[in-house]
């Protein structure tokens, strides 16, 4: 059973060409994983399984699929069974990788999450690494990758150590010609921003006292104090309200959100649009849900939402962020109306949940 507005778990796919450097990015992941339980399922393309070796031992849960790509299957049937293993409550896993193999479809593994039937995961966004260095020779033979870039959430210039300004730029042109609306950053050696993809958690000291020790508490701590620094490019904005928002303003802008905006979280006040619940929102990439939620009986009334992106005018979402409070309105009919935009995107409660 599921607990009512129990947390669900982020699932991120990891996705790019052979030798873009997605393990290098996963293993960086796990040795900054800023108090995180990480899950891992590592989709391999042949017999040996190389890239499961690597993250062996550096997480709590790993499956390894082995033998081919995840995205073949028929149905969602084969990857449930392995996230139903990941996600029952004594594993404790607060995010989810899958590193897909380097010739992987990622939409349709993007695809059969969405269609997943378990209630304990959400959509965690498509990563899409770019091996900055061999991408013209790459996307030459493999003219696909254009369609990736295009469905990704967020892309990893990677190895750009290994290339000089002119040719980051021609990657970067080449990458939005692809039709992309994707935040962009850059990267050396899969060093990016944990907190782009899963939140810090910060759990009780005792919780910590009979644990099995990780590959980040094995790390000296001048490395650990090194990799928690990575050089990458985004911003991020946070917004408070006491004032309610408009459900038809608000809708408008998260439809309306620029290129670059890579992840929305928090929750929102719509007022008297429904006085009983605040809504939890989540987007990554154009995914967009939210979760209505009862306020508790103390909790103060107000809009809480954090924004991150690269690329992005933070000044300018701001300001459109608070154009989005209700000016007082007083119409009833009006807001239950201007309600049902965001009733689009409520995630409905399971059988579990009810």
């Amino acid at each position: 059973m599921t607990p009512p507005h129990a947390p669900q778990i982020p699932v991120v796919v990891l996705a790019g060409f052979l030798g873009s450097g997605k393990t290098t990015l996963l293993n960086h992941l796990l040795r900054n994983r800023a108090g995180n339980r990480i899950g891992v399922i590592v989709n391999d393309f042949g017999a040996i399984e190389i890239d499961a070796m690597t993250v062996a031992g550096q997480v709590g849960s790993t499956v390894s699929l082995g033998n081919g790509c995840l995205c073949c299957a028929v149905d969602a049937s084969e990857l449930d069974t392995y996230l139903e293993t990941l996600t029952r409550p004594a594993a404790r896993l607060d995010v989810i990788v899958i590193e897909a193999s380097g010739l992987a479809e990622p939409q349709e593994l993007v695809r059969m999450l969405l269609a997943s039937d378990n209630p304990r995961i959400r959509y965690g966004g498509l990563v899409e690494v770019v091996d900055t260095a061999e991408f013209p020779a790459t996307r030459e033979r493999h003219p696909e990758i254009d369609r990736h870039l295009a469905v990704a959430d967020l892309i990893v210039l990677n190895k750009t150590d290994r290339v000089t300004d002119a040719e980051l730029r021609a990657v970067r042109e080449a990458v939005d010609a692809a039709g992309s609306r994707a935040a962009v950053i850059r990267a050396a050696y899969g060093r990016i921003d944990p907190e782009l993809l899963f939140d810090p958690v910060l759990r009780p000291q005792e919780d910590d006292s009979f644990r099995q020790l990780t590959f980040e508490d094995l790390l000296p701590e001048d490395e650990r104090t090194r990799e928690s620094h990575p050089h990458t490019a985004y911003e991020s904005v946070s917004f408070t309200a006491d004032v309610p928002l408009d459900p038809r303003r608000f809708m408008a802008f998260l439809d309306s959100r620029p290129a670059g905006l890579y992840r929305i979280k928090g929750f929102a006040d719509f007022g008297a649009g429904d006085p009983g619940n605040r809504y939890a929102l989540h987007t990554v990439g154009r995914f967009l849900r939210f979760v209505p939620q009862p306020w508790a009986g103390d909790e103060p009334r107000r809009t809480q939402l954090v924004l991150i992106g690269s690329g992005i005018d933070a000044e300018a979402l701001y300001k459109q962020l608070e154009d989005c409070q209700d000016p007082g309105q007083d119409a009833t009919e009006e807001l239950e109306r201007s309600m049902w935009g965001v009733l689009r995107y409520v995630r409905q409660p399971d059988d579990d949940e009810a």
